[in-house]
């Protein structure tokens, strides 16, 4: 009897762990295959926002463009993006995750397209206009659908998969920049979303998404082949189910919700850390990387194959760091940094008009850029799109981000568009200034945004002075 009352425990706990470990998802082919085709959405992204820097000279030279018509055609595609991305949310939930990646592939198809073909500025802009809505739909459709077809314990690292490509996608389009003619850039720029066109005949549509309208039997089929023939998907299909319809229950009140008062916190941390991430020039760099190198006395080619080096590693570093360090830390660090890496840059700028110095301009924007890079990285690159899905109660969780997304579009747009402009008037006074805004979002992280790592929702909402609705 004794023997038994000991051995009875064990015998249940090696049930439950065996039970557990067959629940338990693995990472299989499909979900690889799926996830692979959805980040070629983020590298494309990559791609499209990184082109105009090592493009510049060669198309203002060879279509006769001033820097205001180079500031416009570079800053139209943001202008496309704040658009479709104001509408992404409806889009997807309306014809589904793939029909939206399959639409942004023909949008930023017949964008590449135009831009290579371009013989004039008004065919140059509306290729980079298509290339805006194409990737307003990827910014917003590729990140939700690897979220809903991940298993929770992998969610974290598949999700970064998407920051991961689009960084390969900038460091890519600095090194083969330097050796392709803009017309070629563009061509070549257009094989990913073909790529990835095709493979969507491939991948499986979003299970989530089909519990929304209730494909019950589709929903199944999709789950096995994205966890394999062996699990059991009984509990996760209807804890699916259940997530849909609370979201479909809590969505209604979004809109009139969103504007209360209890929400104000949440909408300043949100906006204000987009605002923020823009301000400080982040776009500026991704644009204009190699003008800066060049109006700077700095051979392009080289500082621009620097950053290409590290950006991706840079990437992969933030990934062991978020869960680990928090995000107020990183935010602060980062903000820091860029401050003081900004102030770098200005001062190279500084030290070459006023002839004081002239050996050592290279080294400190060289020192500055690397700087700028590594400090943006490691928290207002990715942090502010994290932090925005943490601080909003689910009832406004849907139209909260779709405000802040167009705000971050439309922030980055003006940035694009009067940098350009602003190194004009004064290339030291510009980065000054972003070393300035930097030193803003020290205090307004320190003052207004919580440590959100490892905490739920509930005790976010009550650091916040919210009740949860």
């Amino acid at each position: 009897m004794e023997s038994g009352s000991i051995k009875t425990p064990l015998v249940e706990k090696e049930e439950e762990e065996e039970e557990e470990e067959r629940n338990s998802s693995s990472i299989t082919s499909g979900l690889l295959l799926s996830t692979s085709v959805a980040v070629t959405g983020s590298f494309v992204y990559g791609c499209a926002m990184s082109y105009s820097s090592p493009a510049q000279s060669s198309i203002m030279e060879e279509l006769g463009l001033s820097i205001v018509d180079y500031s416009f055609f570079t800053s139209v595609m943001t202008m496309g993006g704040m658009i479709t991305a104001a509408f992404s949310g409806k889009i997807a939930a309306l014809i589904g995750r793939r029909q939206t990646m399959l639409i942004s592939d023909v949008f930023c198809i017949f964008g590449w397209l135009a831009v290579a073909f371009a013989q004039d500025k008004m065919l140059l802009n509306i290729g980079r206009g298509f290339l805006g809505f194409g990737v307003g739909l990827i910014s917003y459709v590729v990140p939700v659908y690897i979220a809903e077809i991940t298993p929770k314990k992998f969610r974290g690292g598949f999700s970064f998969s998407n920051q991961l490509l689009q960084s390969f996608g900038i460091s890519l389009m600095f090194l083969i920049g330097n050796f392709f003619h803009w017309r070629t850039l563009a061509l070549l720029s257009a094989i990913p979303c073909g790529i990835q066109m095709i493979c969507l005949f491939f991948i499986p549509e979003s299970p989530r998404w089909l519990a929304m309208y209730g494909r019950d039997r589709e929903l199944e089929f999709t789950l096995k082949r994205l966890r394999g023939d062996n699990s059991d998907l009984r509990e996760e299909a209807a804890e699916i189910r259940e997530t849909v319809e609370t979201f479909r229950r809590e969505s209604q009140s979004g809109v009139r919700d969103l504007f209360n008062m209890k929400n104000a916190h949440p909408l300043i941390i949100g906006v204000g850390l987009m605002l923020l991430q823009q301000f400080c020039g982040s776009s500026a760099i991704s644009a204009y990387a190699a003008r800066i190198f060049v109006t700077a006395g700095f051979p392009s080619n080289i500082g621009t194959s620097i950053l290409a080096i590290i950006l991706v590693p840079q990437s992969l570093m933030v990934m062991f760091a978020v869960d680990r360090c928090g995000r107020r830390p990183l935010l602060i660090s980062s903000s820091i940094g860029l401050c003081i890496s900004s102030f770098f840059i200005g001062l190279s700028y500084y030290l070459q008009k006023h002839g004081d110095f002239q050996e050592f301009c290279s080294p400190i924007l060289m020192v500055g850029l690397v700087g700028y890079v590594l400090s943006f990285g490691i928290g207002l690159g990715g942090l502010p799109w994290v932090i925005m899905s943490e601080v909003f109660p689910m009832n406004v969780k849907v139209t909260a981000g779709s405000l802040v997304t167009v705000s971050n579009w439309f922030f980055s747009w003006i940035v694009i568009f009067s940098f350009n402009f602003m190194m004009q008037w004064s290339a030291f006074g510009t980065y000054f200034i972003f070393s300035g805004v930097s030193l803003v979002s020290v205090v307004f992280v320190w003052t207004l945004v919580p440590e959100t790592k490892g905490r739920t929702l509930e005790e976010i909402q009550t650091s916040l002075g919210q009740q949860l609705s």
